[in-house]
């Protein structure tokens, strides 16, 4: 039995991974929503509840943390959600996968591996680097899967310029178009956790999703572009204090902000470790971004 708390993207392709591979599955959203297959059964709970998850976690052999509460969420609602499911993963002896970002890491001044310190000044740097430290100091079997920003039809750069990108007008971005960025297809990300779940060589340790090599902004779109049959795009950044501005009344302006550092300098994610020692690699760029298209709003 795996269970997969959240049906986001890397949430929903972690159950399809599985079942589709011929595991049981439940997943567990707070509707009881998810991708539809007859191995997935789908449960209606509060992550952050700690005795609803154990009950909705029953028998799990693996528990995927593939939630994502909204940026200005996290300082309370993470907690208890991690809380309940370490306390899930340790009634079950189960492994417990964790999706992650890089904010752990903070501003950087080189490519990020694994080694790196969570040295993150920001308040979503530092909610996500004890939630790691957590773990490994709660005795459970666990492994962490750090992804940078996604390739995916839902809450990525792409989804966000596509609109503009097909009715032919200028996108409008808040960070800076040409520096390197790493991207993350969201298909390897749940590869990626779906896999080292099952290697004990993994667990107690983080690691990066293989990736493709870092891409501009303007590059990255200018690919989709081409891939969707759209003309080449036109791309502008607002300026700094245009997104402060917005910050007064926009929430995602005010909390993106925070991580506007990544976006400003090279953000670039090292994952070389994870294709040395278990043969990870990264989905190619275009099938990436084909698979994105089809699946974008």
């Amino acid at each position: 039995m795996h269970v997969v708390v959240g049906s986001g993207s890397v949430g929903s392709a972690v159950a399809l991974e599985l079942a589709e591979g011929g595991e049981t599955v439940r997943i567990v959203t707070r509707g009881g929503g998810g991708p539809e297959h007859p191995r997935i059964e789908r449960v209606a709970a509060d992550a952050g509840d700690a005795e609803a998850l154990l009950r909705a976690a029953e028998g799990a052999s693996v528990v995927y943390n593939c939630a994502n509460p909204q940026y200005h969420e996290w300082p309370t609602a993470w907690p208890p959600m991690h809380d309940a499911m370490l306390r899930a993963a340790r009634a079950n002896d189960a492994v417990l996968a964790i999706t992650a970002p890089l904010y752990g890491y903070g501003p950087v001044d080189r490519p990020m591996t694994e080694d790196m310190p969570l040295a993150a000044e920001t308040v979503k740097g530092r909610v996500r680097a004890k939630m790691w430290l957590d773990t490994l100091a709660s005795g459970v079997r666990a492994v962490e899967v750090r992804s940078s920003d996604w390739i995916g039809p839902r809450y990525s750069l792409i989804d966000m310029a596509l609109p503009a990108m097909r009715a032919g007008r200028t996108v409008w971005l808040p960070g800076a178009l040409d520096v390197p960025h790493t991207y993350t297809y969201t298909g390897d990300a749940a590869r990626t956790l779906v896999a080292l779940a099952r290697e004990p060589r993994a667990w107690g340790r983080p690691w990066h999703t293989p990736s493709v090599p870092a891409l501009t902004a303007r590059q990255l779109l200018t690919r989709v572009a081409a891939l969707a049959g759209l003309g080449e795009p036109r791309l502008r950044a607002y300026p700094a204090l245009a997104v402060r501005a917005a910050g007064l009344w926009d929430r995602f302006a005010r909390e993106f902000i925070e991580v506007r550092y990544q976006h400003d300098r090279p953000f670039v994610m090292d994952s070389s470790r994870v294709t040395g020692e278990f043969g990870l690699t990264a989905t190619p760029l275009d099938d990436a971004l084909r698979e994105t298209l089809r699946g974008a709003r």
